[in-house]
């Protein structure tokens, strides 16, 4: 495949995992896709802090209308706290704020702590984060040195396992909901053990079922080797329902019109032809009928592929 051919079936509709170094911004990682690749429309699905590492899910082309659905999938991540040292930002980029000597002396007092934390709990986002409050973003308020109330949210954490304790450092690997900020977690924890706490490094490690094992290093992306590391959206997106449609029902699906299914009421579903192609996004509401809300092909190619 010449560059040219690559860069085109990117264009079109490209999932790429990323494996995010530290020391960039999500952004910073978006601008060096679009300048490697020579496209313009280029987005990612979830934010990582620059200290963060690991997947980010950079969607190219028609694919950055998925960039929701991405988001909205259960994340894992791998991340060491310092315990005994808080920060205004609450990990290791920003200013010491407190420090305490007196730490746990074994893992028994940091599991009973970390029991509470398992869940649904609730969670105050970091005021460094890209939250808005009154339509600023939350960072930008921060580093106009305001602090301002913000909202606790409830955010679900599938497990909550120790790693390792070496004073001061604690490992944790944490499976969680959208929307859950691990710094805010660690900070909450280290509170509970009396002692404060903050991130010092932070790996994520998947997004639904794509891992970090999947992901091309930014110091390998070319136009020519891109084409290999793409994600299909069925399998990007396979923590959503399937719907699997007859080659008439795809037609209508691709035109715009509802199709009566046998699924269950979804609010995003994947839908799909009876080849298992993808072809988008549908909603099935508690009447059977499945609405299209994003679909990926185009109307042409619907009716060449599937002729009435």
């Amino acid at each position: 495949m010449t560059s040219k051919q690559a860069r085109s079936r990117v264009t079109e509709l490209g999932i790429l995992p990323i494996d995010k170094p530290g020391g960039m911004t999500s952004h910073d990682v978006v601008a060096r896709v679009r300048k490697t690749l020579g496209i313009k429309k280029v987005g990612h699905a979830g934010t990582l802090d620059p200290l963060a590492t690991g997947v980010l899910v950079v969607c190219l082309g028609r694919a950055t209308r998925l960039s929701d659905y991405l988001m909205g999938q259960r994340k894992r991540y791998v991340t060491r706290v310092r315990l005994g040292v808080e920060t205004n930002t609450l990990d290791a980029d920003g200013e010491v704020t407190a420090r305490s000597q007196v730490l746990p002396d074994g893992i028994e007092s940091i599991e009973a702590a970390a029991k509470q934390f398992r869940g649904t709990i609730r969670q105050v986002p970091p005021m460094y984060s890209a939250r808005k409050v009154s339509g600023k973003r939350l960072h930008e308020l921060a580093r106009a040195g305001k602090v301002v109330e913000r909202e606790a949210r409830d955010v679900e954490i599938d497990s909550l396992d120790i790693l390792d304790y070496t004073p001061p450092f604690l490992d944790l690997d944490v499976r969680c909901s959208k929307g859950t900020y691990i710094r805010s977690l660690a900070a909450d924890l280290g509170r509970a053990l009396r002692c404060g706490g903050s991130v010092e490094t932070l790996r994520r490690t998947e997004i639904g079922r794509i891992q970090v094992d999947q992901c091309v290093g930014l110091d390998h992306l070319t136009a020519s080797s891109v084409s290999p590391a793409l994600l299909d959206p069925y399998e990007a997106l396979s923590d959503l329902q399937e719907c699997r449609l007859t080659d008439e029902e795809i037609n209508r699906f691709a035109h715009g019109n509802e199709v009566s299914v046998s699924s269950e009421p979804t609010d995003a579903c994947r839908v799909t032809d009876e080849a298992a192609a993808f072809w988008g996004i549908g909603k099935v509401g508690p009447d059977g009928r499945l609405h299209p809300v994003c679909v990926l092909r185009e109307q042409e190619t619907a009716r060449e592929t599937h002729p009435a």
